[in-house]
């Protein structure tokens, strides 16, 4: 029986994450954050009045069983005159929801296009702006000016929606119906929690039957997360969804290259791998999945992406993270049959 799944994630993450699951399923729901306004998404936003689009079209590209041509037109960004920076598929999307009611419609009309493998469901169709709270009471408005500060010290008091921000109702049955919702990979702030925190999904996550499944990152972000490991990761998403709700997280004790781990050093400092220490708790409530799940090789940018300094540079293998998820619902079939052989 094909499996209900559903995910929660972001960015580059999403993109991997989704790539691999379309293999195995095509009952696919990506939850989709709406509060990026950085880079071509951000200058849309402010220029045509629309709903952020980048995230989206990852997702979108990420499940298309359409052409190669066509998907490698949806990722390609303009590198002179005035789209200069521009990616084509944001311009698609941006398109779509103008000669559509809403962004909700075009992108229905997307996934036709697209021939989707499941389906993208932004988590709101609301003009959604991110803020935060710094422990000194300092505020950060707008998801890039939180992905570009350093607010570590101050610590995070509280992240919020700057005006009522309404969950996208498909989403929230979504998770109610899932067998599976999978969070993460993906920025802890502006892509994981920017989604959690709208009281719906929250109170969805809580009352589904689903199995949840935290994937952990591969690596911390400079003056936000350094130093976080497994536990910080799901300390921090279940105080918005409440603790115990992380059924199973999945961790990588890959290392990367050494000519990898220093040049990360160089960008992030210390502190920037992910680490799962086993004394630190012992009333963990969620069991870990440990595994090889890092991408081979450095990943490469896109030319003329105008973000791609930010952009991380080790990566999930797409096909080991959707392989060890799927298995992951047998899990405890194993266990009885073991515990029978035994």
């Amino acid at each position: 029986m094909t499996k209900k799944i559903v995910t929660i994630s972001g960015g580059t993450g999403g993109y991997m994450l989704l790539s691999g699951l379309k293999k195995y399923t095509s009952d696919i729901s990506a939850v989709v954050a709406m509060t990026d306004n950085g880079g071509s998404t951000g200058e849309l936003r402010d220029e045509l009045g629309v709903l952020p689009p980048g995230d989206v079209r990852q997702c979108l590209v990420a499940l298309s069983e359409a052409s190669t041509e066509l998907r490698a037109l949806m990722n390609y960004r303009f590198t002179e005159g005035g789209l200069k920076g521009h990616n084509f598929g944001n311009l698609f999307l941006s398109a779509l929801e103008k000669t559509h009611k809403n962004f909700l419609e075009g992108i229905d009309t997307a996934m036709g296009i697209l021939k989707v493998r499941g389906r993208v469901i932004p988590v709101t169709g609301s003009n959604a702006d991110l803020v935060m709270e710094l422990g000194n009471g300092k505020l950060i408005e707008g998801e890039d000016a939180i992905d570009h500060s350093l607010f570590q010290k101050e610590g995070v008091k509280k992240l919020f929606f700057k005006t009522k921000v309404k969950a996208n109702p498909v989403a929230v049955q979504s998770i109610l119906n899932a067998d599976m919702v999978v969070i993460g990979p993906g920025d802890l702030y502006g892509s994981i929690l920017a989604n959690l925190i709208l009281p719906e999904i929250s109170e969805a996550l809580k009352k589904t039957k689903a199995k949840i499944v935290f994937n952990a990152n591969l690596t911390n972000k400079k003056g936000q997360t350094e130093g976080f490991d497994v536990d910080d990761y799901v300390t921090e998403i279940e105080k918005v969804i409440g603790k115990g709700c992380i059924d199973f997280v999945v961790f990588n004790t890959q290392k990367p290259a050494v000519k990898l781990l220093q040049k990360y050093k160089e960008q992030e400092g210390t502190g920037f791998l992910v680490e799962f220490h086993e004394k630190k708790k012992n009333d963990r409530s969620f069991r870990l999945i440990r595994g090889s799940f890092l991408k081979s090789g450095e990943a490469k940018g896109v030319k003329g992406d105008t973000l791609a300094s930010s952009r991380s540079f080790i990566r999930h293998d797409s096909d080991k993270l959707a392989e060890i998820i799927m298995m992951i619902p047998e899990l405890r079939k194993y266990d009885r049959i073991m515990r029978k052989m035994m």
